[in-house]
């Protein structure tokens, strides 16, 4: 069996000035961050289709990310894997009062309330709860992230039925500015308000609206081929239909989804 070991024999040398790979051997912390979002995300695909053999494969790429920084925080003298992980065991224990001491919660939602609170007891005196948000994080995850430190102090709507008003407040907004000479910026500041209320929605309905997302966009797109399909069956383009004519062919989509 590999062991982690292993994979720091074949990183350093990977990154060896002598006998690396060139490619490697250029590569920077900045250089490797798109890759490393790249592979988090294809682990998430992969667990989405259910595909272990695939789950197994990207776990292995985004493990090699992590000694990827690791081995370069090491050339540095900065840090190596062994502080990394030093560091982690270390948060997971100070975490996790209930398992490593005498702390008791009574359910996921109370733990997810403490572990909020003792993240805020490490951030120090002046510093906001906003600070450790990081700016580069894909906006529904930041967005997310912002509203559970804000509801760790209390700003927060008590449920998601409570949420609803608001999306509608939010949409009425929108077709005001739509309506209005307001120009584009003001168009989209409302989207975004939108957006961001949509977010909140799925917070409280413990919804992960990327995974949401994900789960809608396969679904336009099964019934868009449909479309397509039904439509070259009559020996005619999408792209040549009326409008009238391309609702058809998607409530045509729908119903044929709906009976299988």
């Amino acid at each position: 069996m590999s062991t982690i070991d292993e994979l720091q024999r074949v990183m350093a040398r990977l990154r060896d000035p002598e006998r690396g790979c060139p490619w490697d051997l250029e590569q920077t912390f900045d250089t490797i961050v798109p890759h490393t979002i790249e592979e988090a995300h294809e682990v998430a695909d992969a667990i989405a289709r259910r595909d272990d053999s695939a789950l197994v494969d990207e776990l292995g790429d985004l493990l090699f990310q992590i000694v990827f920084y690791a081995r370069m925080g090491e050339e540095a003298g900065r840090f190596g894997l062994g502080d990394v992980i030093a560091a982690i065991v270390a948060k997971m224990i100070r975490r996790h009062p209930h398992v490593f001491g005498d702390s008791t919660v009574a359910d996921a939602r109370a733990q997810t309330r403490a572990w909020e609170s003792l993240k805020a007891a490490e951030r120090p005196a002046g510093s906001s709860a906003m600070d450790a948000v990081p700016k580069g994080l894909a906006p529904t995850v930041r967005a997310r992230k912002l509203q559970r430190r804000a509801a760790a102090v209390g700003f927060d709507w008590d449920s998601a039925r409570e949420v609803l008003p608001k999306l509608s407040e939010e949409v009425g907004e929108l077709a005001l500015a739509l309506r209005g000479a307001v120009g584009r910026e003001k168009v989209e500041e409302e989207l975004g308000d939108l957006l961001f209320t949509c977010i909140n929605a799925a917070r409280h309905l413990e919804v992960d609206a990327d995974e949401a997302l994900r789960r809608t966009n396969l679904k336009f797109e099964r019934r868009f081929r449909e479309m397509e399909s039904a439509a070259e069956a009559e020996g005619r383009r999408l792209g040549d239909c009326a409008r009238d004519e391309l609702e058809r062919y998607w409530q045509k989509a729908k119903a044929e989804e709906r009976s299988d």
